[in-house]
C-alpha cells in the first residue's frame, strides 16, 4: 500500500489512466484555447467592423464657425495648427490610443472664381482656398510647383482632376470676389494658379473633407455654381483672412481600426462620450464612432452570452465523461478494494491509493492542455492558467473519490439491473431538487435578462446544463414504463429475442452515462437551432428590406421607367413603388389636420408586388385588402401600424367601415382611406418605423391633375446588372425633373440601387460573425463527438451483466445472429431516449432563452425565431443511427475481449 506501488499499478490499468488523462487534457485545452481563440476573433472582427464603416463614423472633427479676421492678425494658420495637439491631448487617453492619423485645416469661405481663360460654358465656379498639413507630401505635382508666399497675389494649385475640367493650367491668373445678395463683388482678391496636383492615394483620408479637393462638386439647382477646393499655403491663407474672407479652422483625427483592442471597448464608449464634455470652449464636435462601437458591444454581448452557454455545455459534459471514465475504472477494481478492507485497509487507504495514482497522471495531462492551448494564437493564456489549476484539482479527486464510493458499496451484492427499481428516498430527493432549481433557474434569468456589461452570467450559463439535467432524470424515470408494456406485449409472441431484449431495457440502470449523454446532445442541438435560427432571421431582415431581387430608391420617376426597366436583360418582374415620408393625416378632404402624428405612406401595386416577390423566391404574402382596387374616390383599404392605428382610433378616423375616413395628400392628389387590418411590420419599411401606413395603388383617371409618380421600384430577375439599373433609373428621374408635370429647378439625388444579396451579405459577412461561426463549429461538433464517448460509456456500464446474459443463453442454444438481434433490441431504447431528449432540450433551449441571449443583435434587429428545421431532424436522426451503430460496435469489440467461459467464472459483478 504504499505509495511506491502507484506506478506499478498505473502501468497495470494504463488504459483507464490514459482515458482519464485525455479528458483532463481536453478540458484544460478547451479552457486555454477556447478563450484565446475569442480574443483573436474578437479583435478580427471588430477592425473588420470599423474598416467597413463610412468615413464620418470614422472621424472626431473639431471646427470653428465662420469667422472675419482683423487685418492686423499674423501668422493665423501657423498659430491654430499648434492646436492640433493641444485638442488631441484634451481626448481621454483611452481615445487618443485609437488615433490614427490626424489633420489640420485652415480654409475660407466659398466666394466666386473667375479668370480670363475660363469660358461661361464651365458655368459658374465657387471656389474655397484650403491650408491643410501634409498635403503636399500626400500628392506629386504634374504641373508647376507648390503654392508658397503670401501677398497681393495668392498662390494656389488645383487637382488635375479640377483644373482638366476647367480648362485651366499652371501660369494663370484668376480672381476670388465676395457677392452680394444681387450677386455683385464687394470684395475681391487675385489668386495666381501656380501649381497642378495628382493625389499619391485619391482613398487617402486626407481627400476626406468637404467639399472636395479632388473634383467638382456638382450644382444643387439650376443657376447654381459648381463647388471647389484649392490648395494654398500657410502664407496665402493669412493673407485672405487679414483681407477680409470669412474663415473656419478644423481639427480631425481618424481612429484606426488595427488601434481597437475589444478589452477597452466598455472604456473606450465612456471616454467617446466624454468628448463633448472635454472639448475646447468655441469649438464644435461632429463624431459618429460611438454608433457602430456601440452596435459591435452589443452584439458582442450577446455572442459572448451564446459562448458561454456552449462552453458550459462542452465543460459539463467533460466533467461527466471525467466521472464515468473514474467510475468504471472503479467497478474493474472493485475486488482490489474489498481485498484491501479484508486485509484490514482502513478508508484513507483507499483514498490514499487512487490519490497516488492520480498526482502521477492527470496534474501532467492538465498541463500539457494547458501549453497545448497556449500555441493556440491569441492572448490571455496566464488568464485562464488558474481555472486550468482548478481542473486539474478537480479530475485528480474525482478517482480517488469514486474508488472510496466503490469500495464502501462494494460490499453489497445482488443484480445490478434491479438496483432502479428499488428507488430510495435520497435519489428522489436528489431529482426532485434539481428540477425546482432548474425551473426556477430559468424563471429568473427570463426575468433579469441578458446583461450588457462584458460580463458572463452565471445564472445564465448555468440553466441550460441545469435543464438538461433535469431532462434526463424526467427521461431515466418515464422511459422504462412503455418498456414494460412492450416486453408483456413480446412475452405473448413467439421468440424471447424481443422479449429479453425489451426486459432487460426496461431494467437497464445507466443514470450517469445518460445524463452525459442527454448533456451533450442537447449542446450540438442547440447551436444546430440556434444557428439555423439566426441564418433564418437574416434571410427575413434581408427580404424585408429588399422584398424582391433588387430595389431602386430616389425621387419621383417618370411613368415609363417601369418599362424600361423591365427591358433591361435578366429583369422578370418589375412594380412601382411610391413612398412619403413625414405624412401628416387630414380629418377631412378640405385638408383639416387631424390629431394624428406623422406617419410613413406607401403605396403598393399588389398584383405586379406578389409577381415580384414569387419570381424573386421570397416568401411574402400580399393581404387581401391591398389587391381591392379604387379610383380614389371611396376610402381605399389600408393596413396600419398598431401606434397609428390606435391615434386613429382616438380621432375617431379611418374606421373599418369607412363612414369617417382620414385624408392623406399623396403628391396632390387628396385620398381617403379606412383602417382595414392592422400590421406589425411590412415589407419595404423599416424596423425602426413605428408609424406607416400601406395602401393599394389607386387608379387615378388618366386626365387627373397630379399623375401618381414612382419614387421607388422593386424587381425580380437573374443576373441583373445594378450598373445598368442605376442608370437607367437615373434617367427615369431625370426625365421626370424635365418633363414631368412640375419641373424641378433642385437636380434631384442620384437613384440608390440595393440588392438583397448585398443586404444578406452584410448582415452575415462583419462583425462577431466570426465568433459565432467558430462557437456553433465546436459546441455541434464537440456535442455529438462526447455524446458518442458517453454513450460507450453507457453501453461499457452494463457491458458485464450482458456478457454473463449472452454466455448462458449460447449455452441454451442462442444463436449469433438471435444474439445480434438481442443486443440490438436492448441497445436501441437507450440510444433513441438519450439522443432524441438531448434534440429536444437542445431545439427547447433557445425558445426558451431567445429572449435573454440578445439573438437579434445578429440579425440587424429582426426577431430569431428558434425553429427544428427539416435539415436538423434529418441531422438528429442520423445522429440516433449512427450511435445505435457506435453503441453496436462497442458491445461487439467489448465480447470479443472476453471468452465465453471467462465471463461466467468472474462472478455476478466486477
Amino acid at each position: 500500500m504504499s505509495p511506491s506501488g502507484a506506478p506499478r499499478r498505473v502501468r497495470a490499468y494504463g488504459g483507464h489512466f490514459l482515458l482519464l488523462a485525455v479528458l483532463t487534457l481536453v478540458t484544460a485545452l478547451l479552457i486555454t484555447a477556447v478563450p484565446r481563440v475569442v480574443d483573436r476573433l474578437t479583435g478580427q472582427g471588430l477592425r473588420e467592423h470599423m474598416a467597413a464603416q463610412p468615413v464620418a463614423r470614422r472621424d472626431l472633427t473639431y471646427t470653428t464657425d465662420e469667422m472675419t479676421l482683423a487685418p492686423t492678425a499674423f501668422r493665423v494658420a501657423a498659430t491654430r495648427a499648434a492646436e492640433l495637439a493641444t485638442v488631441e491631448a484634451r481626448m481621454p487617453a483611452v481615445v487618443r490610443e485609437t488615433i490614427g492619423e490626424r489633420w489640420y485645416a485652415a480654409e475660407t469661405a466659398l466666394t466666386r472664381f473667375t479668370g480670363p481663360t475660363l469660358s461661361s460654358d464651365k458655368g459658374l465656379i465657387d471656389l474655397s482656398l484650403r491650408s491643410v498639413t501634409g498635403l503636399p507630401e500626400a500628392a506629386t505635382l504634374v504641373d508647376g510647383r507648390w503654392p508658397a508666399g503670401g501677398g497681393d497675389v495668392i498662390e494656389v494649385a488645383l487637382a488635375d482632376t479640377v483644373a482638366g475640367p476647367l480648362g485651366i493650367r499652371a501660369g494663370g491668373t484668376f480672381a476670388l470676389s465676395i457677392l452680394d445678395e444681387e450677386g455683385k463683388p464687394v470684395r475681391r482678391i487675385k489668386v495666381a494658379l501656380v501649381g497642378v496636383f495628382r493625389p499619391n492615394d485619391p482613398h487617402g483620408g486626407i481627400w476626406d473633407a468637404l467639399p472636395s479637393m479632388l473634383r467638382l462638386a456638382p450644382p444643387t439647382g439650376d443657376g447654381k455654381p459648381f463647388l471647389s477646393v484649392a490648395y494654398t499655403s500657410e502664407a496665402g491663407f493669412d493673407a485672405a483672412a487679414t483681407s477680409g474672407w470669412p474663415v473656419s479652422f478644423s481639427w480631425r483625427y481618424r481612429v484606426a481600426p488595427d488601434r481597437f483592442d475589444p478589452r477597452q471597448l466598455p472604456a473606450l464608449i465612456d471616454g467617446l462620450a466624454d468628448l463633448e464634455r472635454t472639448r475646447p470652449a468655441g469649438l464644435t464636435l461632429t463624431q459618429g464612432v460611438d454608433i457602430p462601437l456601440r452596435r459591435f458591444a452589443e452584439s458582442l454581448a450577446a455572442a459572448r452570452t451564446l459562448l458561454a452557454v456552449i462552453a458550459a455545455g462542452l465543460l459539463a459534459t467533460l466533467a461527466g465523461l471525467i466521472v464515468l471514465a473514474a467510475r468504471l475504472a472503479a467497478r474493474r477494481r472493485q475486488t482490489e478494494y474489498a481485498l484491501l478492507r479484508a486485509r484490514g485497509g482502513a478508508t484513507t487507504a483507499v483514498l490514499g491509493r487512487g490519490l497516488s495514482e492520480s498526482l502521477l497522471v492527470l496534474p501532467l495531462a492538465a498541463g500539457v492542455g494547458w501549453l497545448l492551448g497556449g500555441l493556440v494564437p491569441g492572448a490571455g493564456a496566464g488568464a485562464q492558467l488558474r481555472w486550468v489549476l482548478l481542473a486539474a484539482l478537480l479530475a485528480t479527486l474525482v478517482p480517488p473519490l469514486t474508488a472510496l464510493v466503490t469500495a464502501v458499496r462494494g460490499g453489497g451484492g445482488g443484480r445490478a439491473d434491479l438496483v432502479a427499481a428499488r428507488s430510495p428516498a435520497v435519489r428522489l430527493t436528489v431529482e426532485v431538487t434539481v428540477l425546482a432549481v432548474a425551473a426556477l433557474a430559468a424563471f429568473l434569468v427570463r426575468r433579469r435578462g441578458l446583461t450588457l456589461d462584458g460580463t458572463v452570467d452565471p445564472l445564465l450559463v448555468s440553466v441550460p446544463v441545469l435543464l438538461a439535467v433535469a431532462a434526463a432524470l424526467v427521461a431515466l424515470r418515464a422511459y422504462p414504463w412503455p418498456l414494460r408494456l412492450l416486453s408483456r406485449t413480446a412475452a405473448r409472441a413467439r421468440g424471447s429475442v424481443a422479449f429479453l431484449g425489451t426486459a432487460r431495457a426496461g431494467r437497464a440502470a445507466t443514470t450517469g452515462p445518460l445524463v452525459v449523454v442527454v448533456l451533450s446532445v442537447a449542446t450540438a442541438a442547440f447551436c444546430g437551432v440556434v444557428a439555423s435560427g439566426i441564418e433564418n432571421g437574416r434571410d427575413r431582415a434581408a427580404a424585408r428590406a429588399v422584398p424582391g431581387d433588387i430595389r431602386v430608391d430616389g425621387e419621383r420617376f417618370a411613368p415609363e421607367t417601369t418599362d424600361a426597366l423591365a427591358a433591361l436583360p435578366g429583369v422578370r418582374a418589375v412594380t412601382p413603388l411610391l413612398v412619403e415620408t413625414g405624412q401628416r393625416p387630414y380629418d377631412d378632404q378640405a385638408g383639416r389636420m387631424a390629431e394624428v402624428g406623422e406617419a410613413r405612406v406607401l403605396l403598393v401595386d399588389a398584383a405586379r408586388f406578389a409577381e415580384v416577390t414569387r419570381r424573386a423566391g421570397v416568401p411574402v404574402t400580399v393581404p387581401d385588402p391591398l389587391r381591392a382596387t379604387g379610383d380614389g374616390t371611396a376610402p381605399l383599404p389600408a393596413l396600419v401600424s398598431p401606434a397609428l392605428a390606435d391615434e386613429f382610433a382616438d380621432a375617431g378616423l379611418a374606421d373599418a367601415a369607412g363612414r369617417r375616413p382620414a385624408w392623406l395628400d399623396v403628391q396632390g392628389n387628396r385620398l381617403p382611406l379606412r383602417t382595414a387590418a392592422t400590421v406589425d411590420e411590412f415589407p419595404l419599411v423599416d424596423r425602426n418605423v413605428s408609424r406607416f401606413v400601406v395602401l393599394p395603388w389607386p387608379a387615378l383617371p388618366a386626365d387627373a391633375l397630379h399623375p401618381l409618380a414612382p419614387t421607388a421600384f422593386l424587381l425580380a430577375g437573374d443576373r441583373v446588372d445594378p450598373a445598368a439599373v442605376a442608370r437607367v433609373a437615373a434617367e427615369g428621374q431625370r426625365r421626370y425633373q424635365t418633363n414631368g408635370a412640375v419641373a424641378g429647378k433642385e437636380r434631384p439625388t442620384p437613384p440608390t440601387v440595393t440588392t438583397r444579396s448585398a443586404v444578406r451579405a452584410e448582415l452575415g459577412g462583419s462583425g462577431v460573425n466570426g465568433l459565432l461561426v467558430f462557437g456553433f463549429t465546436i459546441g455541434a461538433a464537440g456535442g455529438a463527438v462526447l455524446g458518442l464517448l458517453a454513450l460507450a460509456f453507457a453501453v461499457l456500464a452494463g457491458a458485464r451483466g450482458r456478457g454473463q446474459v449472452l454466455s448462458r443463453l449460447r449455452t441454451m442454444g442462442l444463436s449469433r445472429r438471435q444474439w445480434r438481434g438481442l443486443l440490438l433490441v436492448e441497445l436501441t431504447p437507450l440510444v433513441l431516449v438519450s439522443v432524441l431528449t438531448g434534440a429536444v432540450v437542445g431545439a427547447l433551449l433557445p425558445v426558451l432563452l431567445t429572449p435573454v441571449l440578445g439573438l437579434p443583435a445578429f440579425t440587424g434587429g429582426m426577431a430569431v425565431r428558434a425553429r427544428f428545421e427539416p435539415g436538423l431532424v434529418a441531422g438528429v436522426l442520423g445522429l440516433a443511427v449512427l450511435a445505435l451503430g457506435f453503441a453496436v460496435a462497442v458491445e461487439a469489440l467489448n465480447n470479443r475481449r472476453m471468452r465465453l467461459g471467462e465471463v461466467l467464472r468472474l462472478g455476478e459483478e466486477s
